[in-house]
């Protein structure tokens, strides 16, 4: 039996690599979502955009509220099992009007996760209709497995180290997949994915929720951390994250701080292995 996902959705991610759309949160608790996390820029006159996009999980409350919640977790659950740990986290915000784009890559590239069996929880905050560059994807790409990339200098580009793929995958039957606030999608590590500028009349924003089962553990040489957020772990691959209590306190700034600075640093010792 499965808690969210039908057996179809379930046999279509194995398929395809993917199922979107999900039902998850109304639009008013999108709103409220994204209204903090404006108040939050305006607050400390920087947008959190590249360079500034990891890991909010660890500094608010109300992303602690969204990476824990069961609409999202029972369907993560349906794919990878009930003993799960998000690995990673990254707000993506594409101003209207701006050439913010993702190019083609696949999510496990600088990750180095063993198996590579991670899901993507792409939550809306806003609208993410075609024009707004939702994401569109090679269907069944995931099947091939963990693919060259190159490092693409694109201050457009939102992907920290402008990974692209380098290699040629087939991509005449893309299909792309808009959600709305509150709506998420799930996509395997290495489905090849993109998205393109936004050229709506409003932000689009999401959360890339990296969620691992924990028995996967990270080949890196730098021990990195993970937030248990459902179930057990008896496997102990990364040291514990804590959940932020208040809203971006020094405590949770220090940690934050601490923990994008290992993962960073993991991040810059595999890239060789995977570029070219």
């Amino acid at each position: 039996m499965t808690r969210k996902l039908s057996a179809e959705q379930v046999a279509g991610y194995a398929r395809d690599g993917y199922v979107s759309p999900i039902d998850a949160f109304s639009p008013a608790q999108a709103r409220a979502w994204r209204d903090r996390l404006e108040a939050f820029e305006r607050a400390e006159g920087q947008k959190m955009t590249r360079g500034h996009n990891f890991k909010p999980h660890l500094l608010f409350p109300w992303v602690d509220e969204i990476v824990h919640s069961p609409a999202v977790l029972d369907a993560v659950e349906d794919l990878i099992g009930p003993d799960i740990r998000l690995f990673h986290l990254t707000v993506w915000p594409k101003d209207a009007g701006s050439g913010a784009h993702v190019s083609w890559h696949q999510d496990a590239t600088y990750f180095a996760l063993e198996p590579a069996c991670h899901v993507t929880a792409w939550v809306a905050l806003t609208d993410a209709p075609v024009e707004a560059g939702c994401m569109e994807v090679v269907p069944g790409s995931h099947k091939l497995g963990q693919l060259k990339h190159a490092e693409m200098q694109d201050p457009d580009n939102l992907l920290s180290r402008g990974q692209t793929l380098a290699v040629d995958v087939d991509r005449r039957r893309t299909v792309h997949m808009p959600v709305r606030a509150g709506q998420f999608s799930l996509h395997h590590t290495h489905l090849v994915h993109n998205s393109g500028p936004n050229r709506s009349h409003d932000r689009r924003i999401g959360l890339g929720i990296s969620y691992i089962p924990t028995h996967a553990s990270c080949t890196a040489r730098r021990r990195v951390t993970a937030m248990l957020v459902r179930g057990t772990d008896s496997y102990g691959h990364f040291d514990d994250e804590r959940r932020p209590i208040a809203e971006a306190g020094p405590d949770e700034r220090a940690f934050h701080a601490a923990a994008v600075a290992r993962f960073r640093g993991m991040n810059a010792d595999v890239s060789g292995d995977v570029t070219v």
